[in-house]
């Protein structure tokens, strides 16, 4: 499924992606699945080829760039304080490490899944609306097609540890790039460490193909679009936590790191995504509402992207006082069309799980859930969130117990790490990037880094 090797794959998910952004492409993505259907690899190879002799829709109402200049050029302007972080800010830490491994895993059962099948599984094992892990049932209820690949090793009772993911593997990778470079870090160091750090088997979608193109000999920002459809979807939204756990109070600056790591496989959307993340985390680290992490968060996006758009749209939606039901509507009818692993639908189930949980950890992660789509990953981030905002009490010990406070990564060097550990050199970095340290020693300062 979605093979960044696979013209099956490719061909079809790009057709999909140019439907989605605004072209007239939804004749060829017809063509492209039956193609793809066939196995005609001349036939996609032709596909492929009338793609770039579209032009988008002369209506189409978004301004959405990818250049990092571009980007920062379209938001106002904002400054951002330089006071001293809550004195909390590290236990805070502490509950975004634990809430996101948490999260996580609560959400990996069921991954994939349409909102309708996560009703019938929760109903299934009695868990409606969710309180814990979900446990693993054979055979599967009528009406659920099947669970996610990591439900044998993730499901309630099946773990010792909290199991590996990428959602997780991401927000490790950011905190070694962290303690490598610091606040200077580039688009090529966080490259390099890809390739060094993380397995390629261990990567999905957009990080995948773009980790083939390095390989191949591109360089950023070709590799976020050679052969890459998934370029808007979700993957640079899961990698950018890190970012805002180093910079509390200060979403800006969380979301310029954040932009340098999303141009590495991402354009629009997708990074967009990125640095709304970053900037959510930062913002929760200091505020003591959700919907005022969110807000923090929409000041760095775009305000002509759809990002924006929806985001902005929900919170005017909680102003209003509907419940929780409406708005997970709201997202299905204005944003069903999108692929399950897009950001733009993804990142409003965030929302959503965050503005209507008021900050209760297991009810916003159980919201995440319900929505379907891509479970992991939003329980993730939410659960980083509603840590950061009420720190690592917000987390019940039940939740915690059966982990041991062990993570399992495939991060090199990093496996079988513990939570605090985690959260202790997450912390160092904080404080050495409040003090101004200057880049680590033999660290090469570039054009890039002194740009937007």
């Amino acid at each position: 499924m979605h093979d960044v090797l696979d013209l099956r794959d490719l061909v079809p998910d790009e057709a999909e992606q140019l439907t989605h952004s605004g072209y007239d492409a939804g004749g060829l993505l017809a063509e492209a699945r039956e193609a793809a259907a066939r196995s005609d690899t001349t036939a996609l190879i032709a596909i492929r080829g009338r793609f770039a002799r579209l032009s988008r829709s002369a209506d189409w109402p978004y301004d959405e760039p990818s250049e990092p200049e571009a980007v920062w050029a379209t938001l106002p302007a904002a400054s951002e304080p330089d006071g001293e972080a809550p004195a909390d800010v590290a236990e805070r830490i502490e509950g975004a490490w634990l809430g996101r491994c948490i999260g996580n895993t609560m959400g990996k059962p069921v991954e994939g899944l349409t909102a309708d099948e996560v009703a019938l599984y929760l109903e299934a094992v009695g868990q409606q609306p969710q309180v814990g892990y979900l446990p693993l049932l054979d055979p599967l209820p009528a009406g659920v097609s099947h669970l996610h690949e990591s439900a044998p090793y993730a499901s309630a009772g099946r773990f010792d540890a909290v199991p590996r993911d990428d959602d997780l593997d991401w927000t490790i990778l950011g905190l070694h790039l962290l303690e490598t470079y610091g606040d200077r870090m580039t688009t090529q160091d966080i490259a390099r460490e890809w390739l060094d750090r993380i397995p390629f088997t261990q990567t999905f979608t957009a990080e995948r193909a773009a980790y083939r193109n390095l390989v191949s000999g591109h360089t950023p920002p070709a590799t976020a679009t050679v052969d890459n459809p998934y370029r808007e979807w979700i993957g640079a939204l899961i990698r950018t936590d890190a970012y805002g756990y180093v910079h509390p109070g200060r979403p800006r600056a969380a979301a310029r790191l954040a932009l340098r790591d999303a141009r590495l496989s991402h354009t629009g959307n997708g990074m967009y995504g990125a640095m709304w993340s970053a900037a959510l985390i930062s913002g929760a680290l200091v505020a003591s509402r959700p919907s005022d992490a969110l807000r923090a968060a929409l000041d760095v996006l775009p305000p002509g992207s759809r990002m924006y758009e929806a985001q902005r749209a929900l919170l005017a939606l909680a102003d209003t006082g509907a419940e929780a039901a409406e708005a997970l509507a709201w997202i299905q009818h204005h944003l069903g069309h999108y692929n399950w692993v897009h950001t733009v639908n993804n990142a409003a189930t965030i929302a959503v799980a965050l503005l209507w949980g008021e900050g209760d950890f297991v009810r916003s992660i159980a919201l995440a859930v319900s929505a379907g789509n891509d479970t992991d990953s939003t329980a993730a981030t939410v659960g980083s969130a509603v840590g950061a905002l009420c720190g690592p009490s917000a987390v019940p010990e039940r939740l915690v117990a059966p982990t041991g406070g062990v993570v399992r990564s495939a991060v090199r060097g990093f496996d079988r790490i513990t939570v605090a550990e985690l959260a202790r050199r997450t912390d160092e970095v904080r404080r050495s990037l409040t003090a101004g340290a200057a880049a680590p020693a033999g660290h090469t300062v570039s054009k890039e880094e002194v740009a937007p």
